[in-house]
């Protein structure tokens, strides 16, 4: 059986994850619309245009379920959400695809490290003993 990654280029067809998106409690659908988020982006500007059909099409879910991830991602901070317009030949406006970008993900960190602190209860005083 031959080795097929004996001779895997630097600048090959993978990407990274950070190891700390998965301390974030991600379930598999948003870890997988995340990761093809960050497949598609451009690693200068950490930016990328994909529609929501194309990731519904690209992980196999429905596009109100990319959706829905999509707004869960960023209420987790992993990524900011951009509308842009596009015009046409007629002169006409109307939207375009969504701009994604990518945030560094110490900021993801700290929001949840943080929000695990507001949620944890007070805690509780000892009654004295008499």
């Amino acid at each position: 059986m031959k080795n097929t990654y004996t001779n895997r280029s630097p600048l090959g067809h993978y990407f990274l994850l950070p190891n700390e998106i998965f301390i974030q409690g991600l379930i598999p659908g948003k870890l997988s619309v995340y990761a093809y988020l960050i497949f598609c982006e451009d690693r200068k500007t950490h930016q990328c245009w994909p529609s929501i059909g194309r990731i519904s099409q690209s992980t196999g879910m429905s596009a109100n379920t990319v959706a829905k991830y999509i707004r869960q991602l960023e209420d987790k901070r992993l990524i900011d959400v951009e509308p842009t317009k596009v015009r046409t030949k007629s002169g006409e406006v109307r939207n375009g695809t969504l701009r994604f970008t990518i945030c560094p993900i110490q900021e993801a960190v700290n929001y949840h490290l943080k929000w695990d602190l507001v949620v944890l209860p007070a805690p509780r005083r000892l009654k004295k003993r008499r």
